[in-house]
């Protein structure tokens, strides 16, 4: 199974997945192609320290959405990959038809909260802002509706009464990396 991540910040999501990959636990999928919204985007740097070609690709002329000149380009540099699956692994745009149509069905997307519960932006500090017990981390279908599409897996992380922002984050964090890379190594089977 042919993998395309496509993400906008550090990569730490990419890495759990190439480092899955590389310790043979990413099922039969393997990533070919790393494509990033942001020139200076860490997880551009991931391509050389894994051997997977990684790119940036132009998304203008919209900051938030993948629209325009910017998602055809975005859909033709995914198609060179031929991928199968494609993985947003902390990519910072709203998909619209076209994309979406281009990929239907092999579009994945990671969020850190406990789906449906805490869409949109910042889901950790929804969750520890509300108060709620336990959150965590969903990886669900990519839909027209964000944050919307069917639920793949869901990995619970407790809030404890001394958790900070912090804390919780990193917890979320540490779950997000455990639960991308086994969806994939189980949709590849």
């Amino acid at each position: 199974m042919r993998v395309v991540i496509l993400g906008s910040g550090r990569g730490s999501n990419a890495e759990a997945i190439l480092s899955a990959q590389r310790a043979g636990k990413l099922g039969r999928a393997r990533v070919v192609q790393i494509l990033a919204d942001q020139p200076e985007a860490g997880i551009l740097a991931l391509g050389a320290r894994f051997g997977v070609p990684a790119a940036f690709v132009d998304p203008a002329p919209f900051k938030t959405k993948l629209e325009g000149e910017g998602e055809v380009r975005f859909i033709a540099a995914v198609k060179a990959a031929a991928p199968d699956l494609v993985v947003l692994a902390g990519f910072m745009r709203v998909l619209k038809p076209g994309f979406l149509n281009a990929f239907a069905g092999k579009i994945i997307n990671l969020h850190p909260s406990l789906l449906p519960s805490f869409p949109g932006l910042d889901g950790i500090g929804q969750a520890f802002r509300r108060g709620v017990k336990l959150t965590g981390c969903t990886v669900h279908g990519v839909t027209a509706e964000v944050d919307g599409g069917p639920i793949l897996d869901q990995m619970a992380v407790r809030i404890e009464a001394g958790d900070t922002l912090e804390t919780l984050a990193a917890k979320v964090h540490a779950a997000e990396h455990a639960l991308l890379p086994a969806v994939i190594a189980r949709l590849s089977d």
